[in-house]
C-alpha cells in the first residue's frame, strides 16, 4: 500500500510538473553553435542478464538528462554529447535500488575531407554516479561498482563516414583506451577486466592490483537516429574495440538501442536495450560458473520530456 502511494505521487508530480512547464526550442543557435538538451522522469520496468555493474529486475523511476553541442565552420565541426541518467526501484522494507546509472560525454573533432568523409578525432568518457550491488547476494554490503569504479576513457583519430544527418559511422584504427578501477578492492578481485592481486594460500594480499587496464586498438562506432514512421523513432549506438595488444580476434561490444514512441508533446512510451560483451569481464552464474558472459539490460519507459 505504501509502495502504491508513492507511486501516485510521483505520476502525480510528474504529471503536474508536465502540465505547467512551457516547452522552448529544441535547439538554441548562439554564433557557430547549436546547442540542446532534454530533460526526462519515467516509470519504467527493468530486465537484467548477467549485468557485471549490479542491477535487479524491478519497477523503477528514473531521471534522465541529456545534451549537444555542436561547432561548426567552414570545414571544421566539434560535436559533443553528455547522457546522465539515475534511476531507483523502491520496495517495502528493502533498500533502494539502482536500475540505471550512467554518465558519459563523447566528444568528436571533424575535418571534411570531401563529403561524405572525415578526418577525426573522437574521445570517451563513462562511468556512473552511484554504488552498483547484486541485489540477490546482499543488497548494501559489497558493492560491485561505484563512481570511478570502474571509469572508461578512450580516444583516437580515424576516418568519419556521414552520408546523411541520421547515421553516420566513425572507425579509428589507433585508439588508446583505458579502464580506471577506483577501488582497491575491487581491482584486487581483478572486476572489469584487470589483473588480479598476487595472494597468498590463504588468500590474503601480497601485492595489490594495478588499478588500471591499457589497451590499445581498432575502435568503430556507428549511430543511426531515424523516424521509422511518424511519431516512431529508432536511435541506436554500436561500439566494437578489438585490442591489438591482446586476444584481437575477441571484440569488445557495446550496443544500445532506443526505440520511442511519441504520445505527444512532453509524453513518451521508450524500450531502452543495452547489450555489453568483454571477455576479459568475469560473470558468475547462478550455478556458480566463472565466465565471460553477454550482459543484457531492457528498460521499458513511460517517459515525461522537457526540450530546451
Amino acid at each position: 500500500m505504501i509502495i502504491m502511494k508513492k507511486l501516485l505521487l510521483l505520476v502525480l508530480l510528474t504529471t503536474t510538473i508536465a502540465a505547467s512547464a512551457q516547452k522552448v526550442g529544441d535547439t538554441i543557435h548562439a554564433g557557430n553553435w547549436l546547442i540542446s538538451g532534454q530533460l526526462s522522469l519515467n516509470l519504467s520496468q527493468s530486465y537484467f542478464s548477467n549485468w557485471a555493474a549490479g542491477g535487479s529486475s524491478n519497477l523503477t523511476t528514473i531521471g534522465k538528462y541529456t545534451m549537444s553541442a555542436d561547432y561548426a565552420k567552414d570545414r571544421h565541426s566539434w560535436n559533443n554529447w553528455l547522457d546522465l541518467a539515475l534511476g531507483y526501484s523502491f520496495f517495502q522494507n528493502v533498500s533502494p535500488m539502482i536500475s540505471e546509472d550512467k554518465i558519459e560525454y563523447i566528444t568528436s573533432y571533424n575535418y571534411e575531407l570531401k563529403k561524405p568523409w572525415y578526418f577525426s578525432v573522437v574521445g570517451k568518457f563513462a562511468t556512473q554516479f552511484a554504488k552498483g550491488y547484486d541485489y540477490e547476494v546482499d543488497s548494501t554490503v559489497n558493492f560491485l561498482s561505484k563512481f570511478m569504479a570502474p571509469a572508461y576513457f578512450d580516444i583516437g583519430p580515424g576516418i568519419k563516414y556521414e552520408p546523411t544527418d541520421w547515421f553516420f559511422v566513425n572507425f579509428s584504427p589507433a585508439t588508446a583506451s583505458w579502464v580506471y578501477v577506483g577501488d582497491q578492492r575491487l581491482a584486487n578481485n581483478g572486476a572489469f577486466g584487470l589483473t588480479p592481486a598476487e595472494r597468498d594460500a590463504n588468500g590474503d594480499v601480497i601485492e595489490n592490483a594495478s588499478k588500471l587496464r591499457t589497451m590499445f586498438g581498432a575502435k568503430l562506432m556507428a549511430v543511426l537516429q531515424y523516424e521509422i514512421v511518424k511519431n516512431v523513432h529508432l536511435g541506436t549506438k554500436l561500439e566494437l574495440f578489438s585490442n591489438y595488444l591482446e586476444n584481437p580476434q575477441n571484440i569488445i561490444v557495446n550496443w544500445q538501442v532506443l526505440l520511442g514512441f511519441t504520445v505527444n508533446g512532453w509524453l513518451n512510451i521508450d524500450l531502452q536495450t543495452t547489450l555489453l560483451y568483454d571477455d576479459k569481464i568475469m560473470i558468475t552464474d547462478k550455478d556458480g560458473n566463472i565466465g565471460p558472459r553477454v550482459q543484457f539490460r531492457e528498460i521499458l519507459m513511460l517517459s515525461v520530456n522537457f526540450s530546451f
